[in-house]
C-alpha cells in the first residue's frame, strides 16, 4: 500500500474523488494534536511560501520523513514536483473523505500566476496530531466551452 502511495506522490497523479464531509474530531492531547487538518495543511503551505523547509518538514508523516530522509531532500522534491505548493498564493479547502484510516482533503491551490490546481492531501492521525502522508495532483475536470 505504501508503494502505491509513493508512486502517486512522485507521479502526482490521482483520480478525482467524490466529496464527502467526514471529519473526525481533533484530539486535545497536545497543542499540535488539537490542530485541525486544515490548520496542518495551511501551516505547511505557509512554511513553503516563506521557504521554511524545516518547518514544512515537521508536518510530514513519519512515512514521508523516512522516504526522503531529511528536510532538504523533501524541499527539493516539493520544489520540483509540486511548484504550486512551493509557491502557493492561495488555498481553499474543498471536500473531504475518509478511507482505510486516512482522511483525504481536497485543496484548490492558486499559484502566483493565478492558475488553479486541485490537490488531494492524504492525512493520517498520529499521537502528535494530524500529519501529511502524501499529496496527489488531481486531474483537471473536463469543462465544455
Amino acid at each position: 500500500m505504501h508503494i502505491l502511495k509513493l508512486a502517486i506522490l512522485l507521479a502526482g497523479l490521482s483520480l478525482p474523488v467524490a466529496a464527502q464531509e467526514n471529519t473526525p474530531p481533533p484530539s486535545a492531547e497536545a497543542p499540535m494534536a488539537a490542530a485541525s487538518i486544515g490548520d496542518v495543511i495551511g501551516a505547511q503551505l505557509d512554511a513553503f511560501k516563506s521557504r521554511d523547509v524545516d518547518g514544512a518538514w515537521g508536518y510530514a508523516s513519519q512515512n514521508i520523513q523516512r522516504l526522503f530522509g531529511n528536510s532538504r531532500q523533501f524541499g527539493l522534491m516539493v520544489n520540483q514536483l509540486y511548484p504550486m505548493v512551493w509557491d502557493n498564493a492561495d488555498a481553499r479547502f474543498v471536500s473531504q473523505r475518509s478511507q482505510d484510516g486516512y482522511v483525504f482533503q481536497q485543496v484548490m491551490i492558486q499559484d502566483p500566476n493565478g492558475k488553479l490546481h486541485m490537490l488531494e492531501y492524504a492525512m493520517i492521525k498520529t499521537p502528535d496530531g494530524w500529519r501529511i502522508d502524501g499529496v496527489s495532483i488531481l486531474a483537471a475536470p473536463d469543462v465544455g466551452t
